[in-house]
């Protein structure tokens, strides 16, 4: 009998419980086997985490693309939090030495994508006011050998005053860009985590929660950088667009149809008036 790779067990386990609890989940799965750890977290998409910029006094998200160890990286300082090297690095944690290329451990990217990243920031705070009407925005990129890569994060929460229902949107969108000649190849791959919880006398207690992921590859003129953000900004936006959409027409319009038939407004011998009248109509017809 072959042997089970843990790696594998933990995916599945993690797909039938609770899409809500995710992160406890995972903390759960580390704890019992810290050797997954890494793996688990760069392959499991959980809820996205707020925290604030020391520097600037700003809001950013974390994920494990600003990730080095248990410090993270804000887009608007481009500072780790806690400090990486005790202090001693240079900026974003980087050792003086010089600059650390691509994600990870303490990564930067180079001063190129640094700017890009700027203004991909700035683009998408606009668009996050624009659609979400609040929320929180988080742009992070990476140097790659024949391009750049980065990862676009939006987050919008209910007020939590509200102690009868809750709602959370969490939208996470991984990116390549390569370079084809006068064009740009970008690959994208877009998650949507959504929770939505109510519960009232009339209602009951409902609780639908779950994620969704889709994937598309475009290539697209890219003259400038400015060329690469617009790019960017228009395939996350196409591809948001297409989940909401698809979210609302095919799971929240499935999830209605199930309820509707599960659970009748009218009284039962409202419904079996009903019933004894359409059968009368078709039995006339027949006639």
């Amino acid at each position: 009998m072959a042997s089970v790779d843990p790696f594998d067990s933990a995916l599945d386990l993690l797909r039938r419980l609770n899409p809500k609890h995710t992160a406890d989940h995972l903390n759960n799965i580390i704890t019992l086997n810290p050797s997954l750890a890494e793996d688990l977290l760069s392959s499991v998409d959980q809820p996205l985490t707020v925290r604030r910029c020391k520097q600037t006094g700003r809001d950013y998200l974390l994920c494990d693309y600003n990730r080095d160890g248990d410090s993270y990286r804000s887009p608007w300082s481009n500072q780790f939090d806690p400090p990486l090297y005790d202090g001693v690095g240079g900026a974003g944690g980087v050792g003086a030495g010089g600059a650390s290329e691509g994600a990870g451990e303490g990564a930067v990217p180079g001063e190129r994508v640094r700017k890009m990243e700027i203004k991909a920031n700035e683009a998408f705070d606009v668009y996050r006011e624009l659609y979400y009407e609040g929320g929180v925005s988080s742009v992070y990129f990476w140097n790659l050998d024949d391009g750049f890569a980065g990862v676009v994060l939006l987050k919008k929460a209910s007020p939590s005053g509200d102690a009868t229902s809750s709602g959370v949107w969490d939208s996470i969108h991984v990116f390549e860009a390569s370079k084809r000649g006068r064009h740009t190849n970008y690959r994208l791959t877009s998650t949507v985590i959504l929770s939505l919880a109510t519960k009232g006398a009339s209602l009951g207690e409902v609780d639908l929660s779950g994620n969704m992921t889709r994937q598309v590859e475009q290539n697209l003129l890219a003259e400038n950088d400015e060329s690469h953000i617009a790019n960017i900004g228009r395939l996350v936006e196409d591809m948001e667009l297409k989940m909401r959409n698809l979210l609302q027409e095919v799971y929240f319009g499935k999830a209605k149809d199930v309820v509707g038939d599960l659970r009748s407004i009218g009284t039962l011998s409202e419904g079996q008036r009903e019933r004894d009248t359409q059968r009368e109509l078709i039995g006339s017809m027949r006639r």
